[in-house]
C-alpha cells in the first residue's frame, strides 16, 4: 500500500464516518471506479485501524460527555448518566443482533452493486431532507426513541444508508432536539466500533506482517484528524439545520450511481 493511498483512504473514512453521506457506500463506489485491485491485501487490518482512529476522534470530541457519563455510573445510582448509558445499550441491540445473525447476507451487499448503493443514497437524501425541515425542540432521547434509533442504525449497515444520517434523522423526526440527537448518534456508535474491532481481532482473520507500518500509521493519523474536523463540523451543521446540503449531495451521487449501475 502506498502512503498517499493510505492517507487518502484515511481522510475519506474520517470524513464519511461522521458526515451523513455513507462511508460504506462511498467505499463501494470507490472500489467500482478504481477497480478491486486498488484494495490492498491488508484491507481488513487497515479497516480496523481506520475505525479505531475515528472512534478515538469521537472520544476526543466528546471527552467531557464521556467523563460525565462514567462519573455518574460510578455513583451506582439511577441518575441521568445511568439512564443515558442504558439508552446507549438499547440502541446497540438491533445492530448487534443483525450483525451476528445476518453477517453473510450483509456481506453480499458489498459486492460492488452500484445500483443498490445509489438507491440507498437516495433514501438517505430523503431522510436528511425531512430531518432538516423538522422543528427545533428541547426533547431528550427516551428509552423508546433509543430502540427506534437503534433499528435505524441496524438498517444503516447497508451500503449507501448513512449511519449518522439515519440515526440523527430518526431522532429529529421523533422530536428530539437536534444537538442532543447528534450527541446521541455519535456516542452510541463508540461501543459498536470497539466491539467490531474486538471481533475482528479475535477472529483470526487479521494478518500482522509488519509491512507497510508507515503507510498504515499515516492512514491512522489522517483518519483521526479528518474525524476530529468532521465530527465537530457535523454537530454545528445539525444545530444550524444544514442537512439539506448533504441531502442534495446524496441525491446527486445516488442518481449518478443508479445511472452508472444501469449503463455499466
Amino acid at each position: 500500500m502506498e502512503t498517499l493511498d493510505a492517507i487518502i483512504l484515511g481522510i475519506i473514512q474520517g470524513l464519511t464516518e461522521f458526515l451523513p453521506v455513507s462511508s460504506s457506500g462511498h467505499l463501494e463506489l470507490g472500489k467500482a471506479i478504481l477497480g478491486d485491485n486498488s484494495v490492498p491485501e491488508e484491507s481488513l487490518l487497515f479497516t480496523v485501524i481506520l475505525h479505531f482512529a475515528t472512534a478515538l476522534s469521537t472520544i476526543v470530541v466528546f471527552r467531557k460527555d464521556i467523563w460525565e457519563i462514567l462519573s455518574g455510573l460510578l455513583q451506582f445510582k439511577w441518575n441521568e448518566q445511568t439512564q443515558f448509558s442504558l439508552k446507549i445499550i438499547l440502541s446497540m441491540l438491533p445492530a448487534v443482533i443483525v450483525g451476528l445473525l445476518f453477517e453473510e447476507q450483509l456481506e453480499s451487499f458489498f459486492g460492488g452493486n452500484i445500483r443498490f448503493v445509489g438507491f440507498m443514497l437516495l433514501i438517505t437524501a430523503v431522510l436528511l431532507y425531512f430531518a432538516d425541515k423538522a422543528k427545533d425542540t428541547d426533547k431528550k432521547v427516551s428509552f423508546g426513541n433509543a430502540v427506534i434509533v437503534g433499528i435505524s442504525q441496524a438498517i444503516a449497515m447497508l451500503p449507501g444508508i448513512s449511519r449518522s444520517g439515519a440515526t440523527i434523522s430518526t431522532s429529529v423526526l421523533l422530536g428530539v432536539d437536534k444537538t442532543k440527537a447528534a450527541r446521541f448518534s455519535f456516542l452510541m456508535v463508540i461501543p459498536l466500533i470497539f466491539g467490531k474491532i474486538a471481533k475482528d481481532l479475535f477472529s483470526g482473520d487479521l494478518t500482522f506482517t509488519g509491512e507497510n507500518n508507515f503507510a498504515m500509521g499515516a492512514g491512522f493519523i489522517a483518519a483521526f484528524l479528518a474525524g476530529l474536523v468532521a465530527c465537530t463540523w457535523m454537530i454545528q451543521l445539525v444545530k444550524k439545520s444544514k442537512l439539506s446540503y448533504f441531502a442534495i449531495y446524496c441525491l446527486i451521487v445516488g442518481i449518478i450511481a443508479v445511472a452508472y449501475g444501469y449503463i455499466g
